[in-house]
């Protein structure tokens, strides 16, 4: 990532004040970003790649690795210029001036992150946890949900330091994944020339795009730690660092995992399995308990909830404190300065999405909703270049956010129809919500 010298005046990050407290160091907010990049669809995502790209499923993984990194460019830039809670909202906020347009950014996120972690809970309740234990997902769902709020509301310190456990776990699965396929090929079998291989007739370029938009799910997560700004130490020397390696540690494990996979199996194999895998573990012969991958893939579930409530909630905490959702949700626990007001309010939310949700649009809604905010953000960064700040900060290269800008829009094409409508009706329920906190502040003065 290419970067310009600030010319803004040189003071600790620092002394910008928050309420939140600064307990987020470098190592702690890099596990972080890995551990909600990697998340649990990895573990099903070779299958689905292996229809467009053959054995060449390194290649849509690095690019859209690429992609996610212009994006992350802004970010970069904008959390270590304003390193506050609230994240993209609060951006929008800054750069557009017009309260309507930053609630609606900012609901977008929040509306991303409450799907994401009720579409989390389901599959934490579904055929993984049924390996183990025969309860009503619904009840498993509510249940777990609670469990991570719990969690969150303990403090922030806390909840990272799960995540360094449940994210070395989360590597140490597709480190399986790798080390087992080496000793396959140590032994003769596989096949490497697959990894060269696309699907009969396919134009490259073409194909590995259409993977591409399949692998940038894999690397959304990342956006979340704009919301830990307030809680983290020395953010501007950090958070750049911390943000650029996680992501590249992420498709560095996935394109290696990519190649492991093609090795192993013919693309027809991979894309036929739902746990494909477990499905390549199983074909190296070096005998992984099957439970052993259901176990991990509980984790890497659990994981990704902990880390997207952890983000609502600062969201919900940094637009209340800015005067774009009711001052109620900015409340923090006295002792453990924590937001709980906004903690309670997105789980109840998350729980209420997991009884009426479609996992599958829902998920869906999820990219879409976030591309939304990619494009505020990235155009928020050319904005604000006019507004100087006093401390050191990251500057990202110019074109970067440009080009951010036009990869989602070319992401956001993709979608269907279907999805396009069920992201208005959540956009249109957030907007009147807005007018309605609008007119209840014009009634008490």
């Amino acid at each position: 990532m290419t970067t310009e010298p600030t010319t803004t005046p040189a003071t600790a990050a620092d002394d910008v004040e928050g309420r939140l407290s600064r307990r987020v160091t470098g190592p702690l907010l890099f596990l972080f970003i890995l551990g909600d990049v990697l998340g649990a669809g990895i573990y099903a995502l070779m299958g689905v790649l292996a229809e467009d790209v053959g054995g060449m499923l390194w290649a849509p993984l690095l690019v859209a690795l690429v992609l996610a990194l212009l994006t992350a460019g802004s970010y970069a830039e904008l959390v270590t210029k304003y390193p506050k809670a609230g994240g993209a909202a609060v951006f929008a906020q800054r750069a557009f001036r017009q309260p309507l347009v930053s609630f609606l950014v900012g609901f977008c996120m929040l509306a991303a992150g409450v799907t994401s972690a009720a579409g989390l809970s389901l599959a934490f309740a579904g055929d993984y946890l049924a390996t183990f234990v025969d309860v009503p997902v619904t009840a498993a769902a509510l249940l777990f949900l609670a469990l991570v709020a719990a969690l969150n509301a303990r403090g922030i310190s806390e909840s990272l330091k799960t995540n360094v456990v449940m994210t070395v776990i989360e590597l140490t699965g597709l480190l399986i994944v790798i080390v087992a396929v080496a000793v396959m090929v140590g032994g003769g079998r596989g096949d490497l020339g697959r990894v060269g291989q696309l699907p009969e007739g396919a134009t490259p370029a073409l194909a590995i795009l259409a993977g591409a938009i399949i692998a940038y799910y894999s690397f959304v997560g990342f956006e979340t730690s704009a919301n830990l700004a307030e809680e983290i130490r020395h953010p501007s020397k950090v958070y750049p660092t911390a943000l650029f390696g996680a992501l590249i540690a992420a498709g560095v494990m996935y394109a290696l995992v990519g190649v492991a996979s093609a090795i192993a199996l013919p693309p027809a194999q991979l894309s036929e399995s739902s746990g494909p895998l477990l499905a390549v573990v199983d074909a190296s012969g070096v005998g992984v308990p099957g439970w052993l991958f259901s176990a991990i893939a509980l984790v890497a579930v659990a994981n990704g909830a902990l880390l997207t409530m952890i983000m609502a909630s600062r969201l919900a905490y940094g637009m209340a404190d800015n005067g774009l959702l009711p001052h109620v949700l900015s409340k923090v626990l006295p002792n453990r300065r924590t937001p709980w007001a906004a903690i309670l309010a997105t789980t109840a939310v998350a729980m209420l999405l997991t009884l009426v949700g479609d996992l599958s649009t829902l998920a869906e809604t999820v990219v879409l909703l976030l591309l939304v905010v990619f494009v505020s953000t990235n155009v928020a960064v050319l904005v604000l270049r006019r507004d100087p700040v006093a401390h050191e900060h990251f500057r990202v290269w110019t074109p970067v956010p440009v080009l951010g800008v036009a990869s989602c829009v070319l992401l956001m094409t993709q979608q269907t129809a279907k999805v396009w409508l069920f992201g208005a009706i959540l956009v249109g329920v957030g907007a009147l919500l807005y007018g309605a906190a609008r007119l209840a502040a014009r009634a008490k003065r």
